[in-house]
């Protein structure tokens, strides 16, 4: 059972913050590998805005550089995204996804948070 819930979306104007959150249930059967952020505006693909591995290693999008932060609570299975100096642009839907695998496996499964509306606008 692998449940992702998200939260910390909402209105802002540009340059303020937010600060997303994704909290992952998981059975001790198994462990995460990746959990990190994505973004989806309307009638475009989903792309990855930022990412962190279990080894505490991270990629953003070159779009986010400078001005977000992906970090991870390995204790309360959860990832946040630190969003500062917001611009327009940034309006999305923004999705958590978690890799996991069951232990004593080799495959992995990608799960996904519901989203969560962030719009930045005067």
């Amino acid at each position: 059972q692998v449940q992702l819930v998200e939260f910390g979306g909402g209105l802002v104007e540009p340059g303020g913050s937010l600060r997303l959150s994704c909290a992952a249930s998981i059975s001790i059967s198994f462990s995460m590998y990746v959990m990190g952020w994505y973004r989806q505006a309307p009638e475009k693909q989903r792309e990855l805005v930022a990412i962190v591995s279990s080894g505490g290693n991270t990629n953003y999008a070159d779009s986010v550089k400078g001005r977000f932060t992906v970090s991870r609570d390995a204790a309360k299975n959860t990832v946040y995204l630190q969003m500062n100096s917001l611009k327009p642009e940034d309006t999305d839907v923004y999705y958590c996804k978690a890799v996991v695998r069951l232990v004593g496996a080799t495959r992995s499964n990608d799960y996904w948070g519901q989203g969560t509306q962030v719009t930045v606008s005067s």
